[in-house]
């Protein structure tokens, strides 16, 4: 797979390297399957209720396909009959047409005809599942979409790799797209990206889960049964701390040049 190092982690399943962002696609400590079903699936799915007949979920960026495959995994293993779209934006097209060989572990096996209808269309459909990926930027596709989502996985290269998805006015853009009662779950927990989703309106929630390390839900509801995240402390303690803003990013670009 090109531009890509097999990696194994710790729950015994493979991600993988990137060479172009020098970065894994999960937490070898948490592990590859674990790490999407237990900070993003099962979470969020837990949270939106299950009270409705269709669920949208946007998955910042398809990657290797785990959260979008856990997702499906998640659905069977419940017996959820849902109608469910799952969109993704991913530019690396090269690497969603190889993912046919991907060593994907057994319990993501049975949906080898959505992994293999994905790498060669990008596209898949079966009863009331359809599935997208986007290829391209996030930032164009959230500003050109009229969707709205239910759920966002939020899983983007970290904010040092890729800070251009993690930014003040990328979390604009995204909670102009999210239900009023969405969920965004999402590995980071680092201030500037909680101060971002905070400064646009979002509720901040230390994750349900302790089998993996905390990341942060967020969402414009309230009142989730969960531990309230107060960033005015944090701001309090240090006045200089500021979420990630495009200028910023785009002035250290220029003089890095």
């Amino acid at each position: 797979m090109k531009h890509l190092t097999l990696v194994e982690t710790q729950d015994g399943t493979f991600t993988a390297r990137s060479d172009l962002f020098d970065e894994c696609y999960h937490s070898t400590r948490d592990g590859a399957l674990k790490e999407s079903l237990k900070k993003h699936v099962e979470p969020a799915f837990s949270l939106i209720g299950s009270n409705r007949d269709r669920i949208t979920v946007l998955d910042i960026c398809f990657g290797l396909g785990y959260n979008t495959l856990s997702t499906l995994y998640y659905l069977k293993k419940n017996a959820l009959a849902k109608k469910l779209r799952i969109v993704s934006p991913e530019f690396d097209e090269a690497l969603v047409r190889s993912l046919s060989d991907f060593p994907y572990p057994e319990a993501l096996k049975p949906f080898k005809e959505a992994i293999d209808s994905i790498a060669k269309t990008g596209k898949y459909e079966n009863g009331g599942i359809s599935i997208e990926v986007i290829f391209g930027d996030a930032r164009e596709f959230l500003r050109s979409t009229d969707e709205t989502f239910d759920i966002v996985y939020q899983d983007a290269f970290s904010p040092k790799k890729n800070p251009m998805l993690w930014t003040k006015e990328y979390f604009a853009d995204l909670t102009a797209h999210l239900a009023e009662d969405g969920i965004v779950t999402t590995y980071s927990s680092a201030t500037p990206v909680r101060m971002g989703m905070a400064e646009n309106g979002l509720h901040l929630y230390l994750p349900p889960s302790r089998e993996v390390r905390s990341g942060t839900i967020a969402s414009l509801r309230d009142d989730l049964p969960l531990v309230p995240i107060d960033m005015r402390p944090k701001k309090e303690r240090n006045p200089l701390a500021a979420p990630l803003c495009d200028k910023d990013i785009v002035a250290s670009t220029l003089n890095n040049a």
